[in-house]
């Protein structure tokens, strides 16, 4: 049957809520742990506290305290400086000491090496300076008063506390004569006068050069060759000649023979040399033994 106009369907009654509880979707324990950590990460340091939760302290290396070490090695420097320093005043006091305590004046000289010279005349001579410190003495006026004796060739000095001064002597040993006029003068390799004599002494060969001519080309040749002779060959040189560095000759003692002799060079070679030829014809009357050139010797006989 038809529902007539303006008649609605009645309203169906609301229906009774249900007593079940909603089921709540709750998400697993360790995932809600994890997400109030990124949380509380996030949050500031106030909000973290709040949530009761305790704070973790940042991690802190363990750092050694040094502070004995340091103190030690402070103790140690310290205690390097005061004994360096007590060292350093230690030897001052000492060169104070030495410099200028009378105990360590001097009050002896003693000459050693002295033969043709007089001790007493070289102690003399540097007596000025008895009672000086020997740390103090002056070496150089010990030379300029030292340099008065042409016969002294070098010295040296040594000092003996607490208050000696030893002088040893050197003399210039005699290498020729030299004919001055009526006088023979002894003079050594450099040409200076050891002693005059009024006869030409035995043992030293005379180098036959003007006078004024010491030292001189022809005297300094002759004394070079003669330095280089050897030992047994010496003692036979009677005189010596030459003009040059080259042209040195000598006479042989007690013969009538001459020996052309050259240079000082290869002396060695030409001792061995004139010593076979002399063993050969040393008997043999006037000549000469011509060993200027040590590769080709020759000897001369003289009519």
């Amino acid at each position: 049957m038809k529902r007539p106009e303006g008649f609605d369907r009645l309203p169906e009654p609301p229906a009774a809520p249900s007593r079940r509880r909603p089921v709540r979707e709750r998400a697993p324990r360790a995932t809600a742990e994890k997400t109030r950590e990124k949380t509380a990460e996030k949050a500031p340091a106030a909000t973290r506290a709040e949530t009761g939760r305790p704070r973790r302290a940042p991690a802190v290396a363990a750092v050694p305290d040094e502070t004995p070490r340091f103190t030690r090695a402070r103790r140690a420097r310290r205690r390097g400086w005061l004994l360096g320093g007590a060292i350093a005043a230690t030897v001052l006091a000492l060169l104070a000491v030495a410099l200028f305590s009378p105990v360590f004046a001097l009050r002896h000289v003693r000459v050693e090496g002295a033969q043709r010279l007089d001790p007493a005349q070289l102690e003399q001579a540097v007596s000025g300076q008895l009672g000086t410190p020997l740390a103090l003495l002056d070496d150089g006026r010990i030379a300029r008063e030292l340099g008065a004796f042409p016969l002294i060739r070098s010295w040296t000095s040594e000092v003996v506390p607490p208050d000696t001064l030893v002088l040893r002597i050197a003399e210039r040993s005699p290498v020729a004569v030299v004919a001055a006029g009526d006088v023979f003068r002894l003079v050594d390799p450099a040409g200076v006068e050891i002693e005059q004599s009024t006869t030409r002494p035995d043992g030293l060969p005379l180098i036959d050069v003007p006078a004024d001519e010491v030292p001189g080309a022809g005297f300094t040749a002759a004394a070079e060759v003669l330095l280089a002779l050897p030992a047994d060959l010496l003692p036979s040189v009677d005189v010596v000649t030459a003009t040059t560095r080259d042209d040195v000759a000598f006479t042989l003692r007690g013969t009538d023979q001459r020996v052309v002799w050259g240079s000082a060079e290869d002396s060695a070679a030409k001792a061995r040399v004139l010593s076979a030829l002399i063993a050969v014809h040393g008997g043999s009357g006037p000549g000469e033994y011509d060993v200027s050139a040590s590769g080709s010797v020759v000897f001369r006989e003289l009519g």
